[in-house]
């Protein structure tokens, strides 16, 4: 199962990373840009998606993916850590966020990560 310190480990490992304390709770940011959260009691992450696929994603999987009602306007969704399959998957949904905030140059500099491998 992975933990706060795999989402921390595995954030921290995408280009020009940090992690900022912000409403009493650890986000990362890429280029300063949030793009990932350890919300309440840090068995869940918050990460940007696109509402359209927000949407999608938890009609399929509501026991993985959720929308917190404060967060119901925004582009974001919610992970549950306990319902992912492994550090790859992890490291693939936070991949994906990091890509939505970071910077042209950045996304030029790594252009294939985050996007799905193909066979």
């Amino acid at each position: 199962m992975q933990d706060a310190e795999d989402v921390r480990r595995v954030a921290l490992s995408l280009p020009d990373t940090a992690e900022k304390i912000a409403w009493s709770m650890p986000t990362f940011r890429v280029a300063g840009k949030m793009f990932a959260t350890l919300p309440e009691d840090e068995t869940s992450i918050a990460v940007r998606c696109p509402k359209e696929e927000r949407d999608e994603l938890v009609l399929a999987e509501p026991g993985k993916f959720w929308i917190a009602d404060h967060e119901a306007g925004f582009a974001w969704v919610r992970v549950r850590l306990a319902a992912l399959e492994d550090e790859t998957e992890l490291r693939d949904i936070l991949a994906d966020s990091w890509r939505q905030a970071a910077p042209p140059r950045l996304l030029e500099a790594h252009p294939g990560l985050g996007l799905p491998v193909k066979d």
